[in-house]
């Protein structure tokens, strides 16, 4: 499980990460089953971990007054899923996150991230980098939903990340792009005509 972890340090490294830092890395992450439907996170929680998918799918999701889901993140292996608003600044989150499918995944605390920043070069490059690409992704998320159409988002996603279309149903899909189940199924129909 843990070679998985460090494959994925090292591919955002110009040099392997020595056995010393391997080391490092592996005493701050705890190994975590997650079945399906059970819960990282739950609303009210204050956010303290993150966890690297290793196997599985989690989706990240807000319910509101009439108990409908919002699914703001969908992940997969070799994701990390946290909410990241709450890690920050230590209030309760708004969000649940649980695992979608039975998920194997390594947890870390946020002040074992921060100090395995400072002790290792190549993890403060890895978080200016993940930073980045959540930056991006979240833009590109809120772009998409404010300019394109509902079958011009369905497209995107299919585009950008077809293992979504694979691993989650068509209701959470929906609920992703911001549509309800019979618009998802409608575009869907016109895409198998075409």
């Amino acid at each position: 499980m843990y070679d998985l972890l460090i494959k994925y340090f090292n591919s955002y490294t110009t040099t392997p990460l020595t056995g010393n830092e391997i080391d490092l890395i592996q005493s701050f992450f705890t190994a975590k089953k997650f079945r399906k439907r059970q819960y990282f996170l739950q609303e009210g929680e204050v956010c303290k971990n993150s966890v690297f998918i290793v196997k599985g799918a989690m989706r990240k999701y807000r319910v509101d007054d009439k108990g409908e889901e919002h699914i703001i993140r969908l992940y997969l292996e070799n994701w990390w899923a946290s909410d990241r608003e709450s890690v920050a600044t230590g209030a309760p989150s708004g969000y649940f996150i649980d695992a979608w499918e039975d998920s194997d995944c390594l947890v870390v605390a946020k002040a074992h991230l921060a100090e395995l920043a400072d002790r290792i070069p190549a993890m403060t490059k890895w978080v200016r980098t993940i930073d980045a690409n959540y930056a991006i992704a979240t833009q590109r998320r809120i772009g998409a939903a404010i300019s394109l159409s509902a079958e011009e988002r369905y497209h995107d996603l299919e585009k950008t990340y077809p293992e979504f279309i694979q691993r989650f149903p068509q209701h959470i899909i929906a609920s992703y792009l911001g549509i309800n189940r019979e618009t998802l199924s409608r575009i869907r129909a016109r895409g198998v005509r075409k």
